[in-house]
């Protein structure tokens, strides 16, 4: 018996003018979030929808919050931790 990694998509930051065009990428169901510390490269993922009913990634959120606000460039929420830290948790998710 396996145990199953959830769906997630990533692909590089596109900036600022790109966002609306990659909006058409982004499947039903899912969302555009960024992930990155401080001066770090950002990442775009495609993540579920039900992942923001999780209590640690509703963390993450109030952390971006703090620091970044929910008005962002990119068009997707910003989550302030590093690429590994995220994929590791949710990667616990399903």
């Amino acid at each position: 018996m396996g145990f199953r990694i959830p769906s997630v998509i990533r692909k590089p930051a596109s900036d600022g003018n790109r966002a609306a065009s990659a909006v058409a990428d982004v499947p039903k169901g899912y969302l555009v979030v960024y992930v990155g510390d401080d001066g770090g490269e950002m990442k775009r993922f495609v993540i579920p929808v039900t992942y923001l009913n999780q209590p640690s990634f509703q963390d993450l959120l109030s952390r971006s919050e703090e620091e970044f606000g929910f008005d962002h460039p990119m068009g997707g929420l910003t989550i302030p931790c590093r690429e590994h830290a995220f994929l590791h948790l949710i990667s616990h998710f399903n």
